[in-house]
């Protein structure tokens, strides 16, 4: 119902206004963010980033997704013609980017996010083949431990499991010893990587939806507008299951 409000008070209303303001602003950060954490994972197998150097990253992170979504949806607020009208408008469900400036949707929501998904899906791809090359390091998820220290490869016990690169060893323990450097394998890859499922599923049905209305304007279909509002509204519930089933666990299990 509230969603509906910002439609049923007319394109130039401030609420519909601010409604496309909020959709222009917090989707593609929501996306940006989920890249943003697959890079982090991405840095934590690759380059054995611990978690004190990822929390170092954030306040960047923070800066440039900010800067990136607050320019467009700020700047939209202020387009309005006489020919197509403000550039937030009705699109049935809530306010966003009118109909009337669809092209603009495509290029400035629907198309940088589905290049921010094919890229972390690029990462993940890669995070993947790595664990899976290296055997061993699929003993670790059942400890949820992600180990993150190199090591020479002499002096390291036989009980160790180890892959060899060169001269160096990824040294990775059934059980890290407390004095060895190791990540939560569900708090920092795992976690991640459900909510960017979870972010794949949802975007489906609206981009559907978009492409359809673009190709044939008076394109309609109801199963169509459920399956957007049900994903759009509840894109923020998902992530909040994913991070109390396995972030939660996850914390409980260092105590």
């Amino acid at each position: 119902m509230i969603s509906l409000s910002g439609p049923r008070a007319g394109n130039g209303s401030a609420l519909c206004q601010f409604q496309g303001f909020l959709m222009q602003m917090f989707p593609p950060a929501d996306v940006l963010w989920t890249t943003a954490m697959a890079f982090d994972v991405f840095l934590i197998v690759f380059h054995r980033y611990d978690a004190e150097a990822l929390r170092k990253l954030e306040w960047k992170y923070f800066s440039v997704i900010t800067t990136l979504v607050s320019i467009p949806a700020i700047g939209f607020l202020f387009v309005n013609t006489q020919e197509k009208g403000h550039m937030y408008g009705s699109v049935t469900l809530w306010c966003a980017i009118n109909p009337n400036w669809v092209l603009f949707r495509l290029i400035f929501y629907y198309g940088p996010i589905w290049f921010l998904i094919l890229t972390t899906m690029v990462l993940y791809g890669l995070i993947g083949w790595n664990i899976l090359k290296r055997k061993q390091a699929l003993k670790a998820i059942s400890n949820d431990s992600f180990p993150l220290e190199t090591v020479s490869d002499h002096g390291v016990d036989s009980d160790d499991a180890n892959v060899q690169d060169g001269e160096s060893a990824i040294t990775l323990y059934r059980r890290p010893p407390p004095n060895r450097s190791s990540l939560s394998f569900r708090q920092y890859v795992l976690m991640p990587l459900m909510i960017f499922i979870i972010l794949l599923a949802i975007w489906i049905a609206p981009t559907t939806n978009r492409v359809a209305s673009f190709t044939n304007p008076g394109y309609l279909s109801d199963p169509l507008l459920l399956a957007v509002g049900a994903t759009g509204s509840l894109r923020g519930f998902w992530n909040g299951v994913v991070f109390i089933t396995i972030g939660m666990k996850a914390r409980k299990g260092k105590n």
